[in-house]
């Protein structure tokens, strides 16, 4: 299976809608997509909307980490939201959570940047 990546900006935010499975074959576009989006000057934060993916391997997770670093180095903020169970449990033993917030929603985790949706 593929992924789709789907991107929009609400004000200073960009947020990312994945969907299908964010595994080596997917990482490195998705890597791409992301960080040409984030080289506007527009853009502060980044939301990860994760509602539709069904799978993330450890190449996914390098994805997540890396756009935090940078995110972060911007003087931004990054969270995730609608995380199913199955990725919700990699990322918790990851280790992800301790630095990465995730909300219920998307609309949460775009207020949660300072940006009302």
């Amino acid at each position: 299976m593929a992924l789709h990546l789907d991107v929009k900006r609400s004000k200073n935010v960009l947020v990312a809608r994945l969907d299908g499975e964010l595994d080596h074959h997917t990482a490195a576009h998705v890597r791409k997509v992301i960080e040409e989006e984030l080289n506007h000057e527009w853009v502060t934060h980044l939301v990860l909307n994760l509602e539709k993916l069904e799978f993330m391997d450890s190449s996914g997770l390098g994805v997540i980490l890396g756009r935090y670093k940078r995110v972060t180095q911007m003087g931004g903020k990054m969270t995730i939201c609608s995380v199913q169970p199955p990725i919700e449990r990699i990322m918790e033993m990851s280790g992800l959570f301790k630095i990465l917030q995730m909300f219920q929603d998307e609309s949460s985790a775009v207020s949660a940047c300072g940006v009302a949706s």
